[in-house]
């Protein structure tokens, strides 16, 4: 682990000029993978509001909400609730079960905000929301592209390449790719998934080190240089 920035390369530099602020969907290959801190990072950058429609896990924490409001300082109605509050540290659908509910995803709407709109997705692409609903599905009803995150190290290209396809398959924008977790030894990892997803359009938009904590200084040292649209130059 560091406690500093690594240099970054040019391809980072202009991954950050193309991050500019607009309405996303984050998600990620994989659970607790740095979504919430993703979305912290644009929330403080971009001025925006943030909500996470299914908030699950709540039998052992506070939620993802109270946890992206502290790091990114944001004022309280800048995070939205979400549309459901579920106990089990588990899928939407599999936590809604065990509750006796049904969710149902495909009547969301986006709520009305002046700033643009981070929403935050529960595990990856592929967790069921409910009977024969997943979050892609989710996506693509809400239309809006995808800021995906990904690990740095190993696992990664099978993840990542995966959730790309499926992205292609259905014909959603994305964004871009965050790499979280990421040393300069496993630049080749992105590299490779550039190299193979060419004609899919993912260009990175930051990496995230390996970082010993996270903390609103994290979040701030980012979100500046997303609001600069430069690499970050401070170091944690």
């Amino acid at each position: 682990m560091t406690d500093s920035f690594y240099a970054l390369s040019d391809a980072d530099a202009e991954g950050f000029n193309t991050c500019t602020p607009e309405s996303v969907f984050v998600t990620g290959t994989d659970t607790g993978i740095g979504k919430t801190l993703v979305s912290a990072i644009l929330v403080r950058a971009w001025k925006a509001t943030y909500w996470k429609p299914y908030q699950t896990g709540l039998s052992d924490e506070a939620g993802d909400g109270p946890e992206v409001r502290a790091l990114s300082g944001c004022a309280e109605e800048d995070i939205l609730p979400p549309a459901a509050l579920l106990q089990a540290p588990l899928s939407p659908l599999a936590a809604a079960q065990r509750e006796n509910r049904t969710l149902h995803p495909l009547t969301l709407e986006l709520p009305r905000a002046r700033q643009p709109l981070v929403v935050e997705g529960a595990g990856g692409l592929m967790v069921p929301i409910a009977p024969g609903c997943l979050m892609i599905d989710l996506i693509a009803h809400l239309k809006l592209p995808v800021v995906l995150v990904a690990r740095g190290g190993l696992g990664t290209l099978n993840h990542t390449l995966l959730s790309l396809e499926a992205l292609h398959h259905r014909g959603l924008p994305l964004k871009g790719i965050v790499y979280s977790a990421n040393s300069p030894a496993q630049k080749e990892n992105r590299h490779l998934v550039e190299t193979f997803c060419q004609q899919l359009a993912a260009p990175c938009l930051f990496t995230l080190p390996d970082l010993d904590s996270i903390t609103p200084r994290t979040v701030q040292v980012f979100a500046e240089a997303l609001s600069r649209r430069s690499p970050p130059t401070r170091a944690l």
